[in-house]
């Protein structure tokens, strides 16, 4: 017996497939957003098994709760959005997190300034594909602070725009572009020192008379 081809099916025609019966359907749903959904879990675990652990419980849940989306957003939004609840509730659970550090900061209505650092995004392509400058992009990641790294992974990790960020997250438009900015303004600040001193190293490996 010949398999459905879902390869051309588009996002609601691949649930309507699913709810219509085609369960196997939803692992090409789900697929694309895999490491999405692992790095957000990961952004609030902080550990690797823990993330994996609350990745396949929000794939369980968007498979049995899959009759209640409202295609008002994207796929991709609402299953996020389960994503962080599911980790939240694990916190609470074992309360391994003060929760207060996931509230909206009290100064977020504060006007945003331009950033006076060079965006950490012009890094050259070629740099990054440097295992040592990816693995000191990688770790800045990580110390940025939780309602910080949230923002960043999806707005520029994921490219979500602004409006899905902040239905995933559940905050408002201004807060997205504020923590964005603070965010972006952290990295800049670990990065430049880290990334001078790589530079020179390699430099200094490949012209050592310089």
């Amino acid at each position: 017996m010949n398999e459905p081809k879902t390869s051309n099916r588009t996002e609601a025609e691949m649930i309507a497939a699913i709810l219509g019966g085609e369960t196997q359907v939803f692992h090409d749903l789900i697929r694309p957003l895999e490491r999405s959904v692992y790095l957000m879990a990961l952004s609030y675990m902080k550990n690797e098994a823990d993330a994996e652990d609350v990745a396949q419980e929000s794939f369980v849940r968007a498979f049995r709760n899959l009759a209640s989306f409202r295609a008002e957003s994207k796929f991709s939004t609402w299953l996020i959005s389960i994503t962080l609840n599911e980790a939240r509730t694990r916190l609470r659970r074992n309360k391994l997190v003060p929760m207060d550090s996931l509230d909206t900061p009290s100064d977020e209505d504060q006007h945003v300034s331009p950033a006076l650092l060079r965006d950490w995004r012009e890094i050259p392509s070629e740099a990054v594909e440097r295992g040592e400058i990816r693995k000191l992009l990688q770790d800045a990641i990580v110390c940025l602070p939780d309602i910080y790294r949230q923002v960043f992974l999806l707005r520029d990790v994921e490219e979500m725009n602004i409006n899905e960020t902040a239905a995933a997250l559940n905050i408002s438009v201004p807060s997205v572009k504020v923590r964005l900015h603070r965010a972006r303004m952290m990295m800049q600040k670990q990065l430049a020192p880290q990334l001078k001193a790589a530079t020179q190293q390699s430099r200094r490996r490949w012209f050592p008379w310089s």
